[in-house]
């Protein structure tokens, strides 16, 4: 079993920045895709920036430019740095892990996901 705890969330005015951490213990896979989804009320979860098994990462659109994913494996963390926030990026913001192996598109994918964070939020104030 692998645990993940996410950290940073908050409240910022928009064009500001904030860093989220998530603290993996347990089993962690180093080949599994690892990454940041969202998800607003009355919609699906969707990918903002994720890894896959071969550390290759991934960006939706509309995060590209702004938001950086990074990864320290000697302590098992992974971050998202998100800057010049937009209220369009508000968001509950959760860390997510696989199981086993993942490469593009699957790791994209939230189905593909066997672990999750409780959540943090952010929201973002025009």
């Amino acid at each position: 079993q692998v645990q993940l705890v996410e950290s940073g969330g908050g409240s910022v005015q928009a064009g500001g920045s904030l860093r989220l951490s998530c603290a993996a213990s347990g089993n962690t896979y180093n080949r599994a895709c690892i990454g940041w989804f969202r998800q607003t009320p009355g919609k699906e979860r969707e990918v903002v920036g994720v890894f896959d098994g071969g550390g290759t990462a991934y960006y939706t659109d509309s995060v590209k430019g702004r938001f950086t994913i990074s990864q320290d494996h000697a302590k098992n963390t992974l971050s998202l740095q998100m800057n010049n926030l937009k209220p369009e990026d508000t968001a509950m913001y959760y860390c997510a892990g696989s199981s086993r192996a993942g490469s593009f598109p699957w790791c994209r994918t939230p189905a593909y996901f066997d672990y999750w964070g409780q959540g943090t939020q952010v929201t973002v104030s025009s």
